[in-house]
């Protein structure tokens, strides 16, 4: 078997691409063809723990996973599809401003410096082409989803996760352009006259995205697009407050709200951490009525809060420091004092601990320690392998799931053992994430919260993997009442036009 494939690339990084993949892969499953995501090269501390050999054990297991980015996890679930390694075999995770963690088919691969981007990444490219030439003899299709923009010029001669890619597997792109933005027409235009001729002869049409408003406003510039490029846009999705998906970085952090918010709701302050990771595992609380989720950085937003959670961060020491710089620390302490409840995730909770210490380095400067929150007596120390595990058990008498990703080894004092972390009072640290996403231990902790702050909250009975599914079923409903799917398929099955004029200047790469 050969799978047919289709690239969907974006004119900017959040232009839509996850959102049309996601939807184009649940379309495609739902008229029964075997359908697999794929993206080359993912840069994004939002990752998920997929099975790996012994990774099913429980919550003290000691087998081993492997860890992809959360927006490929979400786009084999809607596929219908195991998701594995192979579907992301490059997962970038940066650990500052110049240096980002590498993993490599699931695994720990080093580290990437920002240099190393125009030279150095052979051996990653070569991953890529095997693991999409694997999945390429398992399933009818491959949905993959470019990186930033196709355009980056500066990278094409080494790129293989936009058009080296699609050159690879000499498959047609689709370029989505998101018109909330504004300049949408001259972007598309763009993306597709800076490229190659070569490369040009890929891009075979558009869609817009995010549009708000009556779509025959747009049939002038619809035409026109097409009439400038020769690529026609084979739809208009519409905006949506429904659409709503496992994000791949910080950018869609803003739009993490009360999905079912009171006139006196419950009030979650999550701590905006400057590097956080697996910030999707607050979304759950945000299905739940009467519960209003907000992301903070300023100490009075944490003492309105009811609940404050500090989320897993991918630079434990860096985002430690960051809250003492703007009294974030003293509020989070304050806030437990008072006796109102406080949940740390992964790096949040280690952050809540005694001490934390990185004798090698692993995030940053070796020999590097500090001081934690105090309000849970647990020390943490640095190791050079990570541990990926999907433990499972129960807490606060309700069964839970959820998955390890971490570095750090933590020793639990005194305090009572807490979904692998610890718990004292009204302060709780798990070292599992996903864990809220299991509807019992979250409506559990809720009604704790409701409890300890003396506010009135009747739990819901929103499940929230019936939730994912929904959002999965209306992104492809979406793409099936807004987009030429009849020109998708054909171009899955046939591949670009090979009519489709060179748009000047057409000599870059």
């Amino acid at each position: 078997m050969t799978a047919r494939s289709l690239m969907i690339a974006g004119t900017t990084s959040d232009a839509g691409k996850s959102v049309v993949t996601t939807g184009l892969c649940r379309l495609l499953a739902r008229r029964g063809m075997k359908v697999a995501p794929y993206k080359a090269q993912n840069m994004s501390n939002n990752s998920m723990v997929v099975a790996g050999a012994g990774a099913m054990g429980g919550a003290g297991a000691d087998g081993q996973g492997a860890e992809i980015g959360r927006a490929q996890w979400i786009q084999a679930v809607a596929a219908g599809a195991v998701p594995e390694p192979a579907m992301n075999p490059v997962l970038l995770k940066p650990g500052g401003d110049r240096r980002s963690h590498v993993v490599v088919m699931g695994h720990p691969g080093g580290t990437l410096d920002a240099r190393d981007f125009t030279r150095g990444r052979e051996h990653l490219a070569e991953a890529a082409f095997a693991a999409y030439d694997d999945l390429a003899e398992r399933f009818d299709v491959i949905v993959c989803e470019g990186a930033g923009s196709p355009t980056e010029i500066n990278l094409r001669d080494s790129d293989y996760v936009n058009m080296g890619l699609a050159q690879h597997a000499s498959m047609p792109v689709l370029v989505v352009g998101d018109i909330d933005r504004g300049g949408v027409y001259a972007a598309l235009h763009g993306t597709v006259a800076l490229l190659s001729p070569q490369d040009q002869a890929l891009i075979s049409g558009f869609v817009i995205n995010k549009f708000r408003g009556d779509e025959s406003l747009l049939a002038p510039a619809n035409v026109a697009i097409a009439g400038t490029t020769g690529r026609p846009v084979l739809g208009v999705l519409p905006w949506s407050p429904h659409v709503w998906l496992d994000s791949e970085d910080g950018m869609d952090v803003a739009s993490r709200g009360a999905a079912g918010a009171s006139d006196n709701p419950l009030r979650v302050a999550v701590v905006r951490l400057p590097r956080i990771s697996n910030f999707t595992d607050v979304d759950a609380l945000g299905l739940e009525p009467g519960v209003d989720v907000t992301f903070v950085s300023d100490p009075r937003r944490v003492a309105e809060a009811d609940l404050v959670v500090v989320p897993g961060t991918r630079a434990t020491l860096a985002d430690l420091a960051w809250m003492r710089d703007r009294g974030l620390d003293v509020a989070v302490a304050a806030h437990a004092r008072a006796g109102r409840p406080v949940l740390g995730i992964c790096g949040g909770f280690q952050i809540l601990g005694r001490t934390i210490a990185d004798p090698d380095g692993v995030e940053g400067e070796a020999g590097a320690t500090a001081e934690g929150l105090g309000l849970l007596d647990v020390t943490t120390t640095f190791g050079a392998d990570k541990v990926l595990r999907l433990p499972s058990g129960t807490a606060l008498g309700a069964e839970a799931h959820g998955y390890e990703i971490h570095h750090g080894r933590i020793t639990r004092g005194d305090d009572e053992e807490f979904l692998g972390g610890a718990r004292r009072g009204v302060v709780a640290g798990t070292m599992w994430h996903g864990s809220l996403e299991s509807d019992g231990l979250r409506r559990a902790l809720l009604a704790e919260v409701a409890a300890a702050v003396g506010r009135p909250w009747t739990p819901g009975d929103v499940s929230f993997a019936d939730a994912r599914s929904a959002r999965l079923d209306l992104l492809a409903d979406l793409i099936e009442e807004n987009v030429d799917v009849d020109a998708v398929l054909s171009l899955i099955e046939e591949g670009a036009p090979a009519d489709l004029p060179v748009v000047a200047p057409g000599g870059v790469g």
